[in-house]
C-alpha cells in the first residue's frame, strides 16, 4: 500500500499550477475546443471522436481536481494523470503522422517538437506528487 510521500513547497506549487491546467484543458475539451481535441483523436478509436473528446476532457477536469484539493494520496494521483499521458500521447502521434493542423501546431516541425512535451508532462506529474521519489526508495 503507498503511504504517503512529502512533497516540497515547489513540487506543491507545481502540482497546482499542473492541476490549474488541467482543469483549463479539460473545460476546452467541453467548450471552446472541441473541434481541434477531436483532431488528435486518432481514426482508429472505435468511438465517436466528440464523444471521445467530451468524456478525456471530463477525466481532465477530474483529475485537475484531484491534483489541486487532495492531499493524501498525491503520489496515486501523479500515477493516475502519467497513466493519462501516455494513454492520449497516441492522438499525438496521429496529429504528426496525419499532419493536421490544430492549437497552432501547423508545421511538422511544430508537431513533431510537441511529441518530447508529453515525457515532460508525465515526469512534471510524478515529480510534482511525489510519486517519482516514492517509486525510487527501497
Amino acid at each position: 500500500m503507498l503511504h504517503e510521500t512529502r512533497t516540497t513547497p515547489l513540487q506543491n506549487a507545481g502540482r497546482e499550477l499542473l492541476g490549474t491546467m488541467m482543469v483549463g484543458a479539460g473545460t476546452g475539451h467541453l467548450t471552446f475546443a472541441r473541434a481541434p481535441f477531436q483532431a488528435q483523436v486518432p481514426d482508429w478509436v472505435p468511438m465517436d471522436k466528440d464523444t471521445v473528446v467530451l468524456l478525456s476532457g471530463v477525466v481532465e477536469i477530474g483529475l485537475g481536481l484531484s491534483l489541486l484539493f487532495t492531499r493524501r494520496r498525491k503520489g496515486l494521483m501523479g500515477l493516475g494523470l502519467a497513466a493519462f499521458y501516455l494513454l492520449v500521447f497516441p492522438g499525438n502521434l496521429h496529429q504528426y503522422a496525419k499532419r493536421i493542423s490544430a492549437f497552432g501546431l501547423d508545421t511538422d516541425t511544430k508537431r513533431f517538437v510537441r511529441l518530447f512535451f508529453q515525457p515532460v508532462l508525465m515526469g512534471w506529474a510524478l515529480w510534482s506528487t511525489g510519486a517519482w521519489a516514492r517509486g525510487r526508495e527501497p
